[in-house]
């Protein structure tokens, strides 16, 4: 039986670990990308041994280095049969005092959102089209709706308007990138996750539990589902599409 190998971006992060982990026990040949090496050795110190996991350390955010990890992948020898976009940085979240996010914390939100996806997606499809068979671009809710006020204690100063526009935008790009990769039966799809658990406090979760039809927030043990439901090859048919993962919240 051939392995599948895929690449996750990101592979230390809150979405990232997961589909790292889940990946690596369904015998997958996993890489992923990480900015620090200690963190990527933690993770891996954390998956059984016996798993085929391997780290490429990467700052997505600087010129040239989607191609120059590509080429590092494919010198390597490995091929990349799908693409998973879920790296991102907690940096550009920030607001001032009047609640409005600086240019910089924008553009910077919008290269790693979406610059940095299609950067890697084209590197990949220039560099082996014959072997990639999906990309999935890692979304959010906020990317289909606004935030609602009532969720936050301060919503202009929490709710940063740069990820919900970057988020929308990457929409967008998984529907032009599958249209344009289709010929070569490669599959662009996104995941619009809803909140999870881990960064909040109590009132926050008992807020946002009212909000939504689940009642309450997603685990991280909801998180891998959709991915692997989404890179099947039993899911030809969906193609383009941002699947809404996110507990009913953008029904209502």
């Amino acid at each position: 039986m051939t392995v599948k190998t895929i690449l996750i971006t990101g592979g230390t992060g809150k979405f990232g670990r997961n589909f790292v982990k889940y990946f690596a026990e369904q015998g997958w040949e996993v890489l992923f990308t990480s900015t620090k090496q200690a963190n990527a050795d933690q993770l891996i110190g954390n998956i059984s041994k016996n798993s085929n996991i391997k780290a490429f350390i990467s700052d997505l955010t600087k010129p040239n280095a989607a191609v120059e990890l590509i080429e590092k992948i494919r010198k390597e020898g490995y091929r990349v049969n799908h693409l998973v976009n879920s790296a991102r940085s907690l940096d550009s979240l920030e607001t001032d005092e009047l609640g409005q996010t600086s240019r910089e914390n924008f553009v910077s939100e919008y290269l790693m959102d979406v610059v940095v996806p299609y950067e890697l997606s084209m590197a990949l499809f220039h560099s082996q089209p014959d072997e990639l068979n999906t990309i999935t671009n890692i979304g959010s809710q906020y990317g289909i709706v606004a935030a609602n006020p009532s969720l936050y204690d301060n919503h202009l100063k929490q709710s940063f308007i740069q990820y919900g526009v970057a988020k929308a935008a990457v929409m967008h790009l998984t529907k032009e990138l599958a249209v344009r990769f289709a010929a070569n039966n490669i599959r662009v799809n996104c995941i619009a996750y809803g909140g999870v658990e881990g960064r909040v406090d109590e009132a926050f979760k008992a807020r946002y539990a009212k909000l939504t039809p689940s009642r309450n927030m997603m685990s991280e043990t909801d998180i891998a589902g959709p991915l692997a439901f989404l890179i099947d090859s039993s899911c030809q048919a969906i193609n383009g599409q941002t699947i809404q993962a996110d507990g009913g919240w953008t029904l209502w």
